[in-house]
């Protein structure tokens, strides 16, 4: 491709033919790209980007990167600006942080070039015009999907359509079920993003299909492994569980859509979220029995990945933090136990998952009990080992031998061996196994005819050893475990400091099941009639402690470094041959496709099922004609593993089948200016001030009504609602409120959430002090959720005696807010149930009434030669995180941000070194804060 102004030409790499397709189309029209995943989304955003870049006279913004892939993009924009030799080309500049100034970001943007600019930062500088959306010569917009009607990214491109009608607009997606859930989902996508025309890019598009199917395809060669009958066993009774628990929801008549909550539909990773999207609005009027079966689908789905993914051991010692999770401490009166722990399926999952690790040696003439409590005997270590790794031994041993009788080699790649797994908890587990899986005992070795097979026994002996010693201090944090689980199951509930949990009596004695042991008569009730987990005797423990002590070989292994300070680096360390390196690595989206750039794996071993994945490895290998890669696909034939990875890609299909259909009878939206519409009487009657009473005139003005925003309310939605209003947004720094709408009246926006954190540092009451001082009409805003229950947990609670004890409570939210009514009757309260309906509310409330003055309302609260615009050389999350800590008020956050470096040194500061800083009392409660036990109530 050549330059536009006809000097050198531009060198991209796009050697499909697909990516060159999409890349003309790119240039010659604004789309939205929807890619399958894996095709290598972001090298074409990369190539779209150089190209502009090496015009030189190009101003252009990315939207919605993350950290990682601002990373990449910066660094592929650098090398293909060297490979192009292109003199003209800036490379990327990224504006994350609020600490760059105003005049540094003023001066960045006249000069031009490409900006990955965070959308809260963005969308102040598009209003200040600070950036002048005029200039801009095109917006790239990546993770489409996430893109709706209340997002801050919409603001941007309706702002950025409004004042500019020539610049270009691309977006680009490769997740493509986000489009398809809801009536019309594209074409409302397409009217969020201000475009007319989608481009759909599946697996099974003509273009590709022909690219990645040609004569180049990578050799791949699929291992099916069979599951051993305990994890057979322990995966069919989860499955159970999870059927039995969406069966009692279906009961819970919740009055929604039902016909997606299937035991197939649960195996999706985002099963349980939408559940609880389903409920939010209900939220309130949900029983606690279907809010924890709702948290137990969550408990049951990691469970059956944990099975596949950990090892007997470390998947034992998980079981036992998810029963003291759902088991109230000894001595409490909560009944309230999840309902799956009862059903015998649950009892198979904990008996088989011990046995797993270890079992009883029956002794002749002792009867076993029943329901498989370990005899009254000696303990052995059973360590049954994940059948996935004596493959990887085999596959390793394959290779080895396929590199001895072929040494020379035959292509450009290195011999490298690269592995991919689903998480660095795999990856640890995996480079453990393979430094360990030759070391054996000397008796092993004496015994065996010939070299013993790669085994994970030490290992595995070494974990049996650590959870043994793990579990003699488990008492002690299992309690709070389980006062952690209450707080996820009550909500917000309880935030307002009622942990006390249910304060009726206890049900009757009834009979209960023991997890892992006999009948509850046998064994004798506990206190609260609990599930208890029948404990092992220290006799048996001992002797299992015994039988798996260090040998002889163990010893002689080196200990696990996990930090070295790198002394001595010469003695010690070396540079290995890309040939002799054997990668673990876990999948990490697009950024796979760097992994296989810069290692050139001529191996590639997938411990896991990643459709994404697969098809990168297909790009890899059609781009590069001199790399040979042999892929092995490694999956548990008939596990939930296999059916999740089926399910994932029938999904995307499926989307983009639903999408190809919608795009051919889609209506197309015309006005893709971005300005709301407006009623022309409305807009008359706007520009007639009626107002004439005491001698007034009746005068005209086109003006349109202003809002005075402050800077940080820009993570809300609510200024984009008021812009799309007809509103003019005016961003400022503000000391006192959030939102001006009139020279006397100012409003202070809360969430619930934020409510709650500001009654509880206090930091409320000096805000409505402020007002009251400064302005006329001060006003709170109570602003809820458009997605969750209009109501706050108390009065909305099943239990009438809970709701009688939490009306006489201080702690109380409601109590609270009474207090505040009192101390300052001039404060109004507004509720608002959405922002939707905040913006009518505001649209109300200027009705007729003049206009806010911006630099007065800067000045407001600011003391004498005071800078509004100090705090803004500082980050503000940071600062936010800061102000919700105890101790830290308005009056002393400022003397810690000036004197500390960032949030990590505060937490590190003595008690005397606060004391300085803030007082006594406050850096007490500060110093308090930050070095409280997590284990404490």
């Amino acid at each position: 491709m050549t330059r536009e102004n006809g000097s050198s030409p531009v060198k991209l790499s796009l050697p499909l033919d697909y990516q060159q397709d999409l890349f003309h189309e790119l240039r010659s029209e604004d789309e939205l790209v929807l890619l399958a995943r894996g095709l290598g989304l972001l090298r074409v955003v990369i190539n779209l980007l150089h190209s502009y870049d090496a015009a030189g006279d190009n101003l252009i913004v990315i939207v919605g990167a993350d950290d990682r892939e601002n990373g990449w993009i910066g660094e592929a924009l650098a090398e293909h600006a060297a490979v192009s030799r292109s003199p003209m080309a800036r490379g990327l500049s990224q504006v994350n942080t609020d600490a760059m100034s105003v005049g540094t970001r003023e001066k960045m943007y006249s000069q031009g070039g490409i900006f990955s600019i965070t959308s809260r930062i963005l969308v102040v500088d598009l209003l200040s015009k600070l950036l002048n959306p005029e200039t801009v010569t095109g917006l790239v917009v990546l993770h489409s999907e996430r893109i709706v009607a209340t997002s801050i990214e919409a603001f941007i491109i309706r702002i950025y359509r409004q004042m500019n009608k020539s610049g270009f607009l691309k977006a680009f997606s490769d997740n493509p079920e986000p489009f398809t859930t809801g009536f019309a989902p594209l074409a409302s996508m397409m009217r969020n993003l201000f475009l007319r025309k989608p481009s759909l890019w599946p697996r099974f598009h003509v273009t590709v299909a022909k690219s990645l199917e040609g004569r180049k395809k990578a050799e791949v060669i699929e291992l099916e492994v069979p599951m051993t009958d305990g994890m057979k066993d322990i995966q069919n009774a989860v499955l159970e569980c999870v059927e039995v628990s969406i069966g009692e929801l279906r009961k819970a008549d919740t009055g929604l859509e039902l016909d997606d909550w299937t035991l197939d539909s649960a195996l999706h990773r985002s099963f349980d979220v939408i559940i609880r999207r389903q409920l939010e609005p209900i939220w309130h009027r949900v029983s606690f029995r279907t809010r924890q079966i709702v948290n137990d689908l969550t408990v049951l789905r990691s469970i059956l990945h944990a099975l596949l993914t950990y090892d007997a051991v470390s998947f034992n010692k998980y079981l036992d933090t998810i029963l003291a999770a759902h088991q109230p401490p000894p001595g409490s009166t909560r009944q309230n136990q999840s309902p799956w722990l009862f059903l015998d399926a649950a009892n198979t999952i904990f008996e088989t998952a011990k046995r797993r690790v270890y079992s009883g040696k029956p002794i002749e003439g002792e009867t076993p009990i029943s329901s498989g409590a370990l005899p009254e005997s000696l303990l052995r270590p059973v360590l049954e080992e994940q059948p996935k790794w004596s493959l990887l031994a085999e596959i390793l041993e394959e290779i080895d031998r396929d590199n001895f009788l072929n040494p020379v080699p035959r292509d450009d790649s290195n011999g490298t061996i690269l592995i991919m797994c689903s998480d660095q908890g795999t990856c640890r587990q995996l480079r453990e196994y393979l430094q360990n899986m030759h070391v054996h005992s000397i008796e092993a070795m004496e015994n065996a005819d010939e070299d013993p097979k790669p085994s994970a026994t030490f290992m595995m002996r070494r974990k049996l050893r650590d959870y043994l010693d793990w579990k003699k201090n488990f008492a002690r944090v299992s309690a709070s475990l389980f006062a952690e689980n209450q707080r996820i199951l009550d909500g917000f509930t309880d935030q307002r400091g009622n942990t006390n949990g249910f304060r009726g009596k206890g049900p009757p004695n009834k009979r209960r099941r023991i997890r892992g042991g006999a009948a509850a008569a046998g064994a004798g009730r506990p206190v609260n009639s609990s599930l208890q987990m029948a404990e092992d005797k220290e006799s048996q423990v001992a002797s299992l402690i015994a039988d798996i002590q260090p040998t002889d070989s163990d010893t002689t292994q080196k200990e696990e470094v996990v930090v070295d300070a790198l002394d001595d680096m010469e003695n010690y360390f070396e540079l290995y041959e890309m040939s002799d390196l054997l990668v673990v690595h876990p999948y990490d989206g697009d950024m796979d496709e760097h992994v296989l750039e810069e290692v050139r794996p001529r191996y590639v071993i997938m411990y896991e099922p990643d459709a994404a994945f697969i098809r990168r490895v297909e790009v890899y290998r059609s781009s590069h004609e001199d790399r040979n890669v042999r892929v092995y696909f490694m999956y548990y034939g008939g596990s939930v593993e296999e059916q999740r990875y089926l399910s994932a890609v029938r999904k995307e299909k499926d989307a983009f089948t639903r999408l190809i259909k919608e795009k051919g009878n889609m209506a197309v939206t015309l006005s893709l200016d971005g300005a709301a519409p407006v009623d022309p009487q409305e807009q008359f009657l706007r520009t007639v001030n009626t107002r004439i009473a005491g001698g007034g005139r009746l005068a005209a003005t086109a003006e349109p009504p202003r809002v005075v925003v402050d800077v940080r309310e820009f993570r809300s939605s609510l200024p984009s609602l008021l812009h799309g209003r007809s509103m003019v947004v005016i961003p400022c720094m503000l000391t006192v409120g959030d939102y001006v709408l009139t020279p006397t009246m100012c409003i202070e926006r809360k969430s619930v959430r934020d409510l709650i954190s500001s009654f509880k540092n206090g930091r409320l009451f000096n805000q409505a002090e402020t007002m009251l001082q400064h302005y006329k009409h001060p006003m709170l805003l109570i602003e809820f959720d458009q997605n969750k229950s209009f109501t706050l947990d108390p009065f909305a609670d099943n239990s009438f005696e809970k709701a009688i004890k939490s009306a006489d409570d201080s702690k109380d939210l409601q109590s609270k807010i009474v207090l505040l009514t009192i101390a300052f009757p001039r404060l109004k309260i507004i509720w608002s149930s959405s922002p939707y309906q905040t913006a009518e509310i505001f649209a109300e409330l200027k009705n007729k009434q003049d206009e806010p003055d911006p630099v007065k309302a800067v000045q407001i609260g600011l003391g004498q030669g005071e800078d509004p615009y100090e705090q803004q050389s500082f980050n503000t999350t940071p600062q936010d995180m800061l102000r919700a800590v105890p101790g830290v008020t308005a009056k002393n956050v400022m003397r810690l941000i000036l004197e500390v470096g960032d949030l990590r040194e505060v937490s590190n500061l003595g008690e005397d070194e606060m004391d300085e800083m803030v007082g006594r009392e406050a850096g007490r409660q500060i110093y308090r804060f930050f070095n409280r036990s997590v284990l404490d109530d």
